[in-house]
């Protein structure tokens, strides 16, 4: 349900805004009066951008690097002068497999891909927060800090988890309030970069299956959220109704709370 005007005056930074979750968040807070800079690595985010039209603008940047994050804050505040919201949205496992038979580069780059980008964001926008006084962080967690078969992809969102508390508890006091969801197995529509680029061998589609089917029964729903029902407490959570709620971790995956 779009509440017209909820963001009216209200400067949004929305990361991997180029697919699924990032991309409902950007454009419904733009239907809502939002001005959104919508960040990826990938270039079809000017695609989304422009669905949101006027509102809408693109930046295509590696969150995975300080220097990439650090461009993405600048542009925002060339093109809006401040920073309200900071969505941070970029992650997602790239392998499904048992610990044991992770490499240890494969290790990294999970950690690099689901925690470094918020890490890199938060750092970046904080002293634009801190000179206004003023702001909102939304970090993208999950629940699968309790999960099998992606203990890389687990561990980085556990530090997502302590990032937000932490920065909520040392920030609140200057005005920045910090939050996020933590949201469970999600339908949608097939991504148009992949998540593993080397592709999955069956072994790896059989330890996926093993892990969805865990997911999907965790939940007392026994069935995965749609986009929307992410979407919305997100763009609460970042909203003027949540101004009294800072640090919390809100699982938003169907009564597993990870």
């Amino acid at each position: 349900m779009i509440c017209p005007d909820r963001f009216r005056d209200t400067t949004f930074v929305v990361t991997g805004a180029a697919q699924g979750i990032g991309r409902g968040v950007a454009l419904r807070a733009a239907a809502e009066g939002a001005r959104v800079l919508l960040v990826d690595r990938a270039d079809f985010v000017a695609e989304v951008a422009a669905e949101a039209g006027e509102a809408g603008h693109a930046f295509v940047c590696d969150l995975e690097t300080h220097a990439g994050a650090a461009a993405a804050m600048r542009e925002a505040q060339r093109l809006f002068g401040r920073i309200d919201v900071l969505i941070n949205n970029v992650g997602g496992a790239i392998r499904m497999r048992p610990f044991a038979e992770f490499e240890p580069v494969q290790i990294e780059a999970e950690i690099r891909r689901s925690l470094m980008p918020t890490l890199w964001s938060c750092h970046a926008v904080l002293p634009m927060m801190l000179a206004q006084r003023g702001g909102t962080i939304v970090n993208v967690s999950s629940n699968a800090t309790r999960g099998i078969r992606r203990v890389p992809y687990s561990a980085a969102k556990g530090g997502i988890n302590a990032l937000t508390q932490s920065l909520a508890m040392e920030y609140g006091a200057a005005g920045i309030r910090v939050v996020a969801t933590a949201p469970g197995g999600t339908e949608a529509p097939a991504r148009r970069v992949p998540r593993n680029p080397e592709g999955d061998d069956a072994r790896e589609q059989a330890w996926m299956a093993e892990a969805v089917s865990q997911v999907t029964e965790s939940t007392f729903f026994k069935r995965y959220a749609s986009l929307d029902e992410q979407i919305a407490p997100i763009l609460f959570l970042a909203s003027e109704e949540a101004g009294y709620i800072t640090g919390t971790v809100l699982p938003v995956a169907g009564g597993d709370l990870g």
